[in-house]
Order: structure tokens, then C-alpha cells, then sequence
């Protein structure tokens, strides 16, 4: 069912929301749009297309301590876990690439086999109201990876601007509710209309191909393609592409200690580093950029989907946009055959 609400009331709601939550929304500074603090005043999203960093860094910080360690003179250990800030987050304004993405993190952390207490209360304690593209950046490619402008797949409530209107959608249960009961209206019978037009005409202004598609079809056989060996040679290994990607995760554990005392972090990591797989005994079994580039695309687009059913890639195009070298992630796709026209099978 659809909701509409005024931008005036929308902002209302949001400034109710303040005093139970921490709302974060994009926010213009120098170098781009950050989700910060927001405790009132104008929204202005007139030159937003996407943030810099994905909304990743809400539940996977990238540094956090986790816990702190003390040895007595007796020489016993006294363990304290780091405290922690139980405010829930409301997360105004994501991109559905980005909404999308934290439905990969669940699979990581907050999977059957494995949960991790971090990420679990910050992902209980949020609530993601994503905003449809109106106008999608020049490196964006969601459609090509099966998903849109108007995807409302992990958030709670999916956005639609009309210009002075929002319609709003739901993505969850906690995202219907809400629309129940919160200053959303039932919207008019023409908005289901309205919005099918807009959606189609968000799709015509995506840069790539309207007809391509990624297939999987040709994935096990790229390990040995010829691309690597060329493509590795562009490559610096600076790992921004993974650091602005809202689906990568890996991380590392490392202890910051004194004589006495101590403490266990946990921050990002990238496969792009040589250090990542390096070995003690200095034998490191991916060598150079070529096998560190090799996977992380092979991680995005065969073993991840293998282990959880899903690309490792929502099509936000950061990889593209800060990639210091210009390698395109829409390029190596075509390259290598995993883009096909609909009518292929």
C-alpha cells in the first residue's frame, strides 16, 4: 500500500523522532555528502546523489574497541567490556544501493551459523528510511545488477519525492507499522500510477545500457581469463575501493597494549593490501596486485553468491567514482562476459 506526506510534516516527524533517537541525514560538506547528527532545521538533498561513505560505517564502524584488559600485580586478568551507547538510529535519506547492502552485512554477521553482538544491537536499534533516485550519478549501475532506483529491499520505509510530497512505501513490518501509525496518509488512488512513470523514467537515465544484465553464466571460468594480467598493472592496491564499498567487510583484530593493560580493536581491512593474506612465516599465497584484484572481483561475483545466494555488489559505482587509476568495475563486467542483453539466455 502506499503512504504520502508533505515534506513539511515528513520533517516534523523526523524532529520528533530526535528525541528518542539519534537521526542521521546527508549532509553537504566539502568533500560530499556525509551522514551527520541531525537535530532540526532544513534538509537541503538538492545536489545529493549519494553520500561519500555508505551507511556501513552505522553498524560496522570502521575502528571500534571491543574490549579492555588489565593485569593485576597478582597476575590476574581483569577483562571489562568496552561500554556501549544503546540509543537507536534512525538513517534518513539511503540510497537503496545502500539500503540494500546492509541486507549483505546481515548475511555476514548476523547469519545462522556466526552473529557478532556488535552489529546485531546496532542493527536492532535502526530504522532505515532510504530515498528513491531521482537523477542516478554517472558511475551507477544498480539496474545492470538486478536491482533500481525504487528498490526498497533493506529498508524499513522507501521514500518517493514528488516535489512537495513524499509517497512512501514499506519495506519491513517495523517500516509498516510506522506508517500506520505515524502523520503518513493513505495515498490517492492516481499516485500508483504517478510513481510506475516515474520509476520508468529513472531508468531511462541511467548511464549503461537499459538491456544489460549481469549473468553468471561465464563466472567459473575467470579465474585464468587473460583480463588480470592486464588490469593489475593499472592497480595501486590503494583499497579505496573497498573502504567506499557499502558490501565489503573483511576486518582485523589487533591489541593496542602496555605492560599492564590493554585493549582489542577491531578496524577494516581490505584484500587489497598485501598485507591481508601474508603469512608469519612471510610466504604470502596472493603475491601480487594481480591476485588481489582477481579477488576481489571473483569474492563480489562467485564465492560470495555461493556462500549467500546474493551479489557482493549493489551497484553504487564509489569503486568507479574514487578509483585514483579509473578501473571500472562496468568495464571488467563486459570484459569478461557476466553482462548479457535480456534475451540471452
Amino acid at each position: 500500500m502506499l503512504y504520502e506526506i508533505s515534506k513539511n510534516d515528513l520533517q516534523t516527524w523526523l524532529q520528533a523522532q530526535c528525541r528518542e533517537k539519534e537521526v542521521l541525514v546527508p549532509q553537504e560538506k566539502e568533500e560530499g555528502y556525509l551522514f551527520l547528527p541531525w537535530n532540526g532545521g532544513a534538509i537541503n538533498l538538492s545536489g545529493y546523489v549519494n553520500s561519500l561513505k555508505p551507511i556501513k560505517d552505522v553498524f560496522f564502524p570502521q575502528w571500534e574497541s571491543l574490549i579492555k584488559y588489565r593485569l593485576d600485580p597478582d597476575r590476574a586478568v581483569e577483562i571489562t567490556p568496552e561500554p556501549r551507547e544503546d540509543k537507536p538510529v534512525l538513517i534518513f535519506g539511503a540510497r537503496p544501493c545502500d539500503a540494500q547492502s546492509i541486507l549483505l552485512l546481515d548475511a555476514v554477521f548476523n547469519g545462522a551459523k556466526f552473529q557478532d553482538p556488535y552489529y546485531c544491537r546496532r542493527r536492532e536499534n535502526s530504522f532505515i528510511i532510504s530515498l528513491a533516485c531521482q537523477n542516478p550519478g554517472s558511475t551507477c549501475f544498480c539496474w545492470e545488477l538486478g536491482a533500481g532506483p525504487m528498490a526498497k529491499d533493506g529498508a524499513d520505509i522507501l521514500l518517493i519525492d514528488l516535489e512537495d510530497t513524499y509517497v512512501a512505501l514499506s519495506g519491513t513490518d517495523q517500516g509498516n507499522q510506522a506508517l500506520m501509525k505515524g502523520p503518513f496518509e493513505k495515498a490517492s488512488p492516481h499516485r500508483e500510477e504517478l510513481v510506475e512513470s516515474m520509476r520508468k523514467e529513472m531508468v531511462r537515465k541511467f548511464p549503461s545500457s537499459l538491456d544489460r544484465r549481469f549473468h553468471d553464466k561465464k563466472i567459473p571460468d575467470l579465474f585464468t581469463h587473460p583480463v588480470w594480467d592486464e588490469l593489475y598493472r593499472k592497480c595501486l592496491n590503494c583499497g579505496v575501493c573497498t573502504f567506499l564499498c557499502p558490501a565489503c567487510h573483511c576486518f582485523d583484530i589487533s591489541e593496542e597494549a602496555t605492560d599492564r593493560e590493554g585493549r582489542r580493536v577491531r578496524n577494516w581491512d581490505s584484500c587489497m593490501f598485501s598485507s591481508f593474506t601474508l603469512h608469519g612465516s612471510g610466504h604470502n599465497p596472493r603475491p601480487s596486485n594481480k591476485e588481489r584484484l582477481r579477488q576481489r572481483f571473483l569474492h563480489k561475483f562467485k564465492y560470495f553468491p555461493k556462500n549467500y545466494q546474493a551479489l557482493a555488489c549493489t551497484g553504487c559505482g564509489r569503486c568507479i567514482l574514487k578509483c585514483p587509476v579509473n578501473i571500472d568495475m562496468r568495464e571488467v563486467l563486459l570484459r569478461v562476459g557476466v553482462f548479457a542483453n535480456e534475451n540471452e539466455s
